[in-house]
């Protein structure tokens, strides 16, 4: 493994953490504490006084405090603007970001959140959601080009050299263990190709900026037929269409993908136009997003997530490249003209 990517502690510390941080909020008092899920941090099920609420404890070595709070002045911004994104919320003493503070050199932040109602969907979501999750999108990035961010904003940058190089910020694609050498060859040409061509896309400001960047189906809720998002714990600086090749992400073969494409456009271009620039960089995009995971998979081969989709997913992720190289469709689904 290249980087570490995941937090080592055990469950039993994490509860401890978890239970050590809630005690800074009076409105928590004696609450009921669930670990729900462990991925890149580990996020818990508080309940007191009647509601719900969610904790995440953030993991080492990947935000600092200054970075988790620039991700909360979004949020905030965002909420201003009528979008339905998460709300921390504050300790008695104002603050909204806790410190558990492990050893001389470790330490662990956390942030509470009011808890968003709805229901996560799966890889046969209605082609309405991806709609709503199109125009939310472009709502995300309409505002993102317009905010005046605050002095000292900071989050990290998605572009092709944090993604899928050999120092990515979620590892080496070359890790996985399942690929040949003359596997490494094809993806090396695809990256080649990609990293040519986004060059040449750019980043001015219409087109590179603050975006979610995780935007999948695990952080989307849907309740009474309306997408929620949630988990901005990636937001950062990118290209405004990798959140399209997000939407996607672990399903870029599925065979609905292009209709799922088809329709998230068909909702961004209610608030945003997209030129024909935006849909030539498309192909580069997706098979960037499909290498970016395939580095997260290698480094996080012992979660149950990267089990759970390991089976095959090589060998789909070659085939993919080869439709790339072939330019005739888009490298997802079974092939999708453009």
């Amino acid at each position: 493994m290249s980087v570490k990517q995941y937090d080592d502690l055990d469950q039993a510390v994490l509860m401890h953490i978890a239970n050590c941080v809630v005690q800074a909020y009076p409105q928590l008092n004696a609450a009921q504490i669930r670990l729900l899920c462990r991925s890149e941090n580990a996020t818990f099920l508080v309940t007191a006084q009647g509601k719900r609420y969610a904790l995440r404890l953030h993991r080492g070595n990947y935000h600092d405090k200054a970075a988790i709070e620039s991700e909360l002045l979004w949020l905030d911004a965002l909420r201003e603007e009528g979008l339905q994104v998460p709300e921390a919320l504050f300790d008695g003493t104002g603050k909204r970001i806790q410190t558990y503070v492990l050893s001389a050199n470790e330490q662990r932040h956390a942030v509470i959140f009011h808890w968003i109602a709805g229901e996560m969907p799966t890889s046969e979501v209605s082609v309405s959601a991806f709609r709503q999750l199109g125009e939310i999108t472009a709502r995300l990035h309409q505002h993102s080009r317009q905010w005046q961010r605050p002095e000292g904003f900071q989050r990290l940058a998605w572009d092709h050299a944090s993604m899928v190089s050999a120092s990515s910020h979620w590892g080496d694609w070359r890790d996985i263990t399942d690929m040949s050498s003359n596997d490494h060859q094809l993806l090396e040409s695809v990256l080649d190709d990609v990293q040519a061509k986004l060059t040449r896309y750019g980043k001015r400001g219409e087109r590179f900026g603050l975006i979610h960047a995780d935007l999948r189906l695990t952080n989307l809720l849907i309740e009474h037929g309306e997408t929620r998002v949630i988990d901005f714990d990636d937001c950062g600086f990118g290209w405004y269409l990798h959140d399209l090749a997000a939407a996607i992400s672990f399903v870029e073969h599925h065979a609905n993908a292009p209709l799922w494409v088809e329709n998230w456009i068909e909702g961004y271009q209610k608030i945003c136009t997209l030129s024909d620039e935006d849909f030539a960089i498309l192909p580069a995009l997706f098979i960037q997003r499909r290498v970016q995971l395939t580095a997260w998979l290698a480094s996080h081969h012992e979660t149950e997530m990267a089990k759970s989709v390991a089976n095959g997913w090589s060998s789909q992720t070659v085939a993919l490249c080869r439709t790339y190289l072939d330019g005739k469709h888009l490298p997802i689904g079974g092939g999708m003209h453009y």
